[in-house]
């Protein structure tokens, strides 16, 4: 094939030497270095990465997979990996399996820092008691759709539901008997009792814990009967493993009021209590981004697997054959934001060419071929030419030998007959260099009875291997 011209695209003249510097000048490191120098968690930075096991990640996530663990080990801290399981009727042991070897695949170890959510279910009942008789929590039993009419909408306040009023004793009683399983889908949810007419939506006495009796948990099996919502589960975890800096995107900003109330209102052992700092998420141009969206192109059966070529999946790359370095250093150069933005799906590939650039040996390919014969060269003759593995600019060493012989084969795109002007490859009348070996002249074309190209005669320059013939200029190499 001919060589390409030099890649003048704006992704290409990214800066690389930039990287680094962009990549630890950002707000979350700032606010990291300022608690430190407040000593404000006694010296400590220990992120997590907290997803669901209800699908496999894909390239979205490895932003923060880097994220959060580049910033522990930056910091010399810790980065634990936390399953937030808490909806027994999505999650399974094989995404468990899947995301711990997609982090581990993208150069990632979190230790003996593995933990579930579901392991805290006993101590995040006992969270939700004290909400209750704090009078801060309350048993509400209208259902899903009353719920949604009583919270209002964002130009009108929400009213309180009638069961808003419920005693102590009564809440406490119901919320037992929801554990034991008394009580079907739908009959009860536990609500925090915050503010109506907030203009926060998830303030207006959000669901704490829904009912889910005929789900089995793929890890607790029937033990439990309820389940806590997402966001009473995800804060409360943060703090029971010390969690320094909570860093979410930021769908996950409105959320941050309701994060902290729930901090605020019960008893911890941590204090200060960790803070939820938001950050734009990696979106990229043309790419699916969506796990729910993802899920059913498997159960579809559009694509093979989670882990098919064509899907954004890590697992999916991996197939593909992208590099662990090479979605590194997409997220690197992404860079952490406040805003939202959509990233061109030049950048991944600009990462994944530079990092191939230093990795891959460079090997040749005839897709669509032509058939040259040299006839100015010996029948009976095999010739050994030296084809290095990399390009001059990389400093590795490596080659292969090419054996050339009288016959052959050209890419079909590197010959025309009447060419356009500027083009530099193989026309009749001109010379082009065959890369690593002599230049070619082409002397006669001969076409099938339909007209078709099939075979180029040629003459070669057996004075040309490795230099430039005299008195002439060849611009093109094939």
């Amino acid at each position: 094939m001919s060589e390409n011209k030099k890649n003048t695209n704006s992704v290409d003249a990214v800066d690389a030497n930039t990287t680094e510097e962009a990549a630890r000048s950002n707000f979350i490191r700032t606010m990291i270095d300022e608690d430190l120098e407040s000593n404000k968690y006694g010296g400590r930075v220990v992120t997590r990465f907290p997803p669901e096991p209800n699908g496999y990640l894909h390239i979205g996530h490895s932003k923060s997979i880097c994220l959060n663990f580049g910033l522990a080990e930056s910091y010399n801290g810790v980065c634990h990996l936390r399953f937030d399981d808490t909806n027994p009727a999505s999650e399974d042991m094989e995404y468990v399996e899947s995301i711990k070897r997609d982090v581990k695949w993208l150069g990632f170890d979190w230790g003996d820092k593995l933990f579930f959510a579901s392991d805290y279910f006993e101590r995040l009942y006992e969270f939700a008691v004290e909400l209750i008789k704090k009078d801060l929590a309350y048993v509400d039993s209208l259902n899903e759709e009353e719920i949604r009419e009583y919270r209002g909408t964002v130009k009108e306040d929400g009213k309180p539901s009638p069961y808003r009023t419920r005693s102590l004793e009564e809440n406490l009683d119901l919320f037992e008997r929801m554990k034991k399983g008394e009580f079907e889908d739908g009959d009860h949810v536990l609500r925090a009792k915050i503010d109506l007419s907030s203009p926060n939506m998830k303030m207006r006495d959000p669901l704490l814990y829904r009912i889910r009796k005929n789900d089995e948990h793929y890890r607790r099996g029937h033990d439990w009967c309820i389940y806590p919502m997402y966001d009473f589960a995800h804060c409360l975890s943060d703090a029971m493993e010390g969690i320094t800096h909570s860093l979410c995107t930021l769908e996950f900003e409105n959320n941050r009021e309701l994060y902290d109330w729930i901090l605020a209102n019960v008893e911890l052992e941590v204090n200060p209590p960790p803070e939820q700092t938001e950050f734009a998420r990696l979106k990229l141009s043309y790419t699916v981004m969506s796990k729910r969206k993802l899920l059913r192109l498997v159960k579809e059966n559009h694509v093979s697997g989670w882990d098919d070529p064509r899907m954004p999946t890590v697992a999916g790359m991996r197939r593909r054959g992208y590099s662990p370095e090479a979605i590194r250093d997409l997220a690197e150069r992404v860079g952490v934001a406040k805003a939202n933005s959509v990233v061109d799906f030049g950048m991944l590939e600009f990462s994944v060419r530079n990092d191939l650039n230093f990795t891959a040996p460079r090997v040749l390919c005839v897709m669509d071929p032509i058939k040259v014969v040299l006839e100015n060269y010996p029948e009976d003759k095999v010739e050994e030419l030296e084809a290095p593995y990399y390009p001059e600019e990389i400093p590795k060493e490596g080659s292969r030998m090419i054996p050339l012989t009288r016959e052959v084969y050209i890419e079909r795109s590197d010959f025309e007959e009447n060419p356009p002007k500027g083009f530099r490859r193989l026309s009749p009348g001109n010379e082009v260099r065959l890369r690593y070996g002599y230049v070619i002249k082409c002397d006669e074309v001969i076409k099938d009875d339909d007209g078709n190209v099939v075979e180029l005669r040629c003459s070669y320059d057996p004075d040309t291997l490795g230099k430039a013939p005299e008195g002439r200029k060849v611009k093109g190499a094939i």
